[in-house]
């Protein structure tokens, strides 16, 4: 028996939500906009999951796609976001609830990190979820040295931001 490409994509979404939570709470400051972000992340990573060929880890393409979407939008002034309804009860999806709670002890880092570009954020949330500088550099489509040089300016930035 043949997985459809929906049951596919659902599993994968719902095993690798929290990368996608993650990358909204960098992204947005209060639970509504984490929420849209979120839907529209969703909506866009099934609209592109047809054209996903598996060369690298569903969550590596996964990062790439909400990273790509967050700073997009993000970057268009908050302007009001058009998104689409998606209903997780019809696709047998069971959506957990993001705990804030347990980044409290990160309040201070998120308030630093938020401060950063577009980019540095992406790197810095890549570089904290323990991802290799190969993985961070083919994410984000620069080079690994690139990547490298990126994260140790980051570094002096965030120290000079948490320690003024």
């Amino acid at each position: 028996m043949s997985v459809s490409l929906e049951q596919n994509f659902v599993r994968q979404l719902q095993d690798n939500q929290n990368i996608i939570h993650k990358i909204c709470r960098l992204y947005t400051s209060g639970d509504d906009e984490h929420k849209d972000l979120f839907q529209e992340i969703t909506i866009q990573l099934w609209k592109a999951f047809p054209k996903f060929r598996g060369e690298s880890k569903f969550s590596t393409w996964a990062y790439r796609v909400a990273l790509n979407t967050a700073i997009t939008l993000y970057r268009k002034s908050k302007r009001s976001i058009a998104t689409t309804e998606y209903d997780t009860t019809k696709h047998f999806f069971k959506a957990e609830d993001y705990n804030y709670e347990e980044e409290e002890q990160l309040k201070l880092l998120y308030k630093a990190v938020y401060q950063l570009n577009d980019i540095e954020k992406a790197l810095v949330y890549m570089y904290l979820e323990d991802k290799n500088y190969e993985e961070i550099a083919e994410t984000l489509g620069i080079s690994e040295v690139n990547a490298r040089v990126k994260m140790n300016r980051i570094k002096g930035k965030l120290k000079k931001i948490l320690n003024p």
